[in-house]
């Protein structure tokens, strides 16, 4: 990486900046999870080495600008683990996952007041350190496991359920203010046809309960112990999978989505659902 950035090395390489690598991290990251989510080891293989060298990328930038080495990094990294893991290096006592992650929080906590030099009857907010420019979904799992460590959480399940349930009688509520028609589907409508205007309070309110239901669907997961991110993504390839069979059953018909109705779309729907039953 040093020859790459160096006078005789790469010209791409060397215009890269920390802002302008950002999106190829954010990219690789996702193929690396999608090389694990295909169970796919030779392709994780080499994804993983993507991912490694962005932190050599930046790693390397940041020595040539004299703010810190590749050695410093993995210096931080031995340190935290240690620290943060005192029931392995050290004596403390964590018998379960959850004593695991109740001691992670507290010391990473620690760690941030101490860094900050805050006074002992300053505490840090709970949600602190969850950073804004993530997925919104993973910020949601976040947001929901920090609170819940603290004890805001549902004591049983059927709790979020009927959170679930009030939060779309809710946006039920909004949608029957929306002016006549109502609510349609953006791409079937009649040509021509007069869209309504929404006002821009009700637009808010919408994104409001809207969020609100997402929100309650992350805690229902976080709930049940799965991630959000993967589950939707399991889905997306899911829909992919059957709207492309749908797409190939109409091409072998000779006919486009527009010269089929509804009902014949759903029928060819299901059959494709038929096809990823187990068998």
């Amino acid at each position: 990486m040093a020859r790459l950035r160096g006078p005789e090395g790469c010209p791409w390489d060397r215009e890269q900046t920390f802002d302008s690598i950002k999106p190829y991290t954010l990219e690789e990251t996702y193929e690396v999870l999608e090389a694990i989510d295909n169970r796919d080891w030779e392709e994780l293989k080499g994804e993983l080495g993507d991912l490694l060298l962005q932190v050599l990328f930046y790693a390397e930038m940041a020595q040539e600008e004299k703010h810190f080495t590749i050695d410093d990094v993995l210096d931080r990294l031995s340190e935290k683990l240690i620290a943060r893991h005192p029931h392995v290096f050290g004596d403390a006592v964590a018998n379960t996952s959850a004593d695991v992650l109740r001691n992670w929080q507290a010391l990473k906590a620690a760690e941030k007041q101490q860094r900050a030099g805050k006074e002992a009857d300053k505490k840090e907010s709970v949600l602190a350190g969850v950073s804004s420019k993530i997925p919104a979904l993973l910020e949601a799992y976040k947001l929901s496991s920090r609170a819940a460590h603290v004890g805001f959480e549902w004591p049983e399940f059927s709790g979020l359920v009927e959170k679930l349930e009030e939060e779309v009688e809710e946006l039920q509520e909004q949608v029957a203010r929306y002016p006549a028609p109502g609510p349609r589907a953006p791409n079937r409508g009649v040509a021509g046809a007069a869209v309504a205007a929404v006002p821009q309070e009700l637009r808010d309110r919408l994104e409001d309960e809207v969020g609100d239901l997402l929100f309650t669907a992350v805690n229902i997961a976080r709930y049940l112990q799965l991630d959000p991110e993967s589950a939707l993504r399991k889905t997306n390839r899911k829909f992919k999978r059957r709207f492309q069979h749908v797409e190939a059953a109409l091409e072998a018909r000779g006919q486009a989505f527009e010269q089929v109705s509804l009902e014949e779309l759903e029928a060819l729907w299901q059959e494709s659902k038929q096809r990823d039953a187990p068998r």
